[in-house]
């Protein structure tokens, strides 16, 4: 099982003064990169609710939002009356006017309004806690989902670098037998005696140099493992990127001691597969 660190998540939670909308977008980030915007009045809160992001999403580029929209006569901010019957008795000595102009002019003045610092009531937050906790819930989901899709282009990109392997192993005799040949008639073009017992011994030494076993072997194990580790429980890029780092050394060490045009066709066909693989990780949580 793997998941995304694409994600979106959202609550809407109704106060009978407000409704306040949580939101979480996610993106991929090598480690946990948080955004957070809210009002002032939630600002002491914010190490709290950064803490319950990093526990429950780990990594990612993550912008959560707290909106709160008023639904009702609520508001923290009140006229400092004294003040702008000041204003109004000054301004009947400078310009001719009714009450009325005086009042429009006199609440555009410095110090016409004040605002209150509202104080978090605990039992709300403890609610708004709660809805926090539901959209990062439905950001998980987003993720898993997300995740499903990348699991099944995974598998089928490991199967088709499998089966390219297969066409490898089925190959490699007959890019040896070629090799032979090849080494064969560059001595005969010689056209000297040669020791026959040399000629083997050289034989040997460059069939061993261009040999392949261990690496289709640990080619074979690397796709196998990273197929069970994407079937895993636990949901690890990093250890996914590591594996295909490794599919990727026994890819091109196949390739540079091929020596031979068909079998690096193939090589480049695995490479393109593998490419594709590492691409797709850099989102994988």
């Amino acid at each position: 099982m793997i998941y995304s660190m694409t994600g979106y998540g959202k609550s809407v939670l109704q106060l009978p003064t407000k409704k306040i909308t949580i939101e979480l977008k996610s993106l991929n980030s090598k480690n946990l990169d948080l955004n957070a915007r809210m009002p002032s009045i939630y600002r002491e809160k914010e190490l709290a609710i950064r803490k319950i992001l990093a526990d429950k999403l780990v990594r990612g580029k993550v912008d959560f939002s707290i909106y709160v929209e008023a639904t009702a006569e609520d508001t923290s901010t009140q006229i400092n009356t004294p003040v702008v019957k000041q204003y109004i008795e000054q301004l009947k000595h400078v310009v001719d006017g009714d009450d009325i102009d005086f009042l429009k002019m006199a609440v555009r003045f410095p110090d016409a309004l004040n605002t209150v610092r509202e104080e978090i009531d605990e039992g709300e937050w403890k609610t708004i806690e709660a809805e926090i906790k539901t959209a990062i819930a439905d950001l998980i989901n987003h993720r898993l989902d997300e995740g499903k899709v990348l699991e099944e282009d995974f598998n089928n990109r490991v199967r088709t670098i499998s089966n390219i392997l297969e066409q490898v192993i089925a190959m490699d005799p007959e890019r040896v037998e070629g090799v032979r040949e090849r080494l064969l008639k560059g001595v005969q073009e010689l056209r000297e005696k040669h020791d026959e017992n040399r000629f083997e011994q050289e034989l040997v030494y460059y069939i061993e140099k261009f040999d392949i076993t261990e690496e289709k072997v640990r080619l074979k194990n690397h796709l196998n493992y990273f197929t069970e580790s994407i079937n895993s429980k636990d949901s690890n890029g990093k250890k996914l990127g590591f594996i295909s780092q490794e599919i990727g050394r026994e890819i091109n060490t196949i390739g540079s001691k091929s020596n031979y045009a068909p079998m690096q066709q193939l090589v480049v066909q695995m490479k393109d597969e593998l490419e594709k693989i590492k691409e797709q990780l850099l989102n994988v949580l």
